[in-house]
């Protein structure tokens, strides 16, 4: 099944706005930082009550671009990007709050990627993607990962069996909420986990660019709901209970079933 892919609870206009002010948008929730402050302990020290009170860090910026490129994406995999439609940097980066040069470096990454092409003076159009473009993604796909997944037969350790369990299970969760963007986002990261056990970085760095390729909705297809995307998370159980019994015609059958 095609997949759409990362959750975003943004709003953007249908058309780059003109210079009138439109209502802020709501930035995308982010996963919270783990907590290390237990394995590394601090020295507390004394606010100084002269220096008024303190100023929050700013973060840094390639965390920014990483927080703006992941809402984008999950934009641009919602639909509420829409495909044709130019986006101007400024005015993105406006409501969200930050400048526009982390913008622009998302939209140059998404533009690398082919989601969005560069238009002199304007901004970034949205690119659209057919039916015939997702079939023609999926067949490269299933070429590179259909192989390699068979080589993985009776070489993937307790260890690795048991992380990809739990990348599963994450899928399923997602799938379980009904959200097509995490959905997408978890089902990536079970299959990057899965191609980094061959050992190939190429490999997963191709497959992954092949995989944000083909996030983008159909224009008029129906986006899978609830039902299908468990479905299909199931495969990834599937998937695992093959590698796990060392059965590589049902492994290899699965995968290419589940990119289709």
């Amino acid at each position: 099944m095609e997949h759409t892919p990362m959750d975003a609870a943004i709003r953007f206009p249908v058309r780059t706005p003109p210079a009138t002010a439109a209502p802020r948008l709501t930035p995308l929730a982010t996963a919270p930082a783990a907590d290390t402050s237990a394995a590394r302990p601090r020295t507390a020290t004394a606010p100084d009550p002269a220096a008024g009170p303190a100023a929050r860090p700013l973060p840094a910026r390639h965390s920014v671009r990483a927080q703006i490129l992941q809402a984008l994406r999950g934009a641009l995999a919602s639909g509420e990007l829409k495909p044709g439609e130019v986006y101007s940097a400024p005015v993105l980066a406006e409501r969200y709050g930050v400048s526009a040069t982390p913008v622009r470096e998302a939209m140059q990454q998404l533009a690398s990627e082919g989601a969005v092409e560069a238009v002199p003076n304007r901004g970034f159009r949205v690119a659209g993607i057919s039916a015939r473009d997702l079939a023609e993604l999926a067949e490269v796909r299933a070429a590179l990962e259909v192989p390699a997944v068979g080589r993985l037969v009776g070489a993937v350790s307790e260890e690795g069996i048991a992380e990809l369990r739990l990348l599963a299970q994450g899928a399923a969760e997602a799938a379980g909420h009904g959200c097509r963007v995490r959905y997408a986002e978890a089902d990536l990261l079970f299959h990057r986990a899965l191609l980094e056990l061959s050992g190939n970085r190429q490999l997963v760095t191709v497959a992954t660019d092949l995989f944000r390729r083909a996030q983008r909705p159909v224009p008029g297809r129906r986006p899978p709901g609830t039902a299908e995307l468990l479905a299909d998370a199931l495969e990834h159980v599937a998937l695992i209970d093959a590698l796990a019994a060392g059965d590589a015609d049902t492994a290899a059958r699965l995968t290419r079933e589940h990119i289709r």
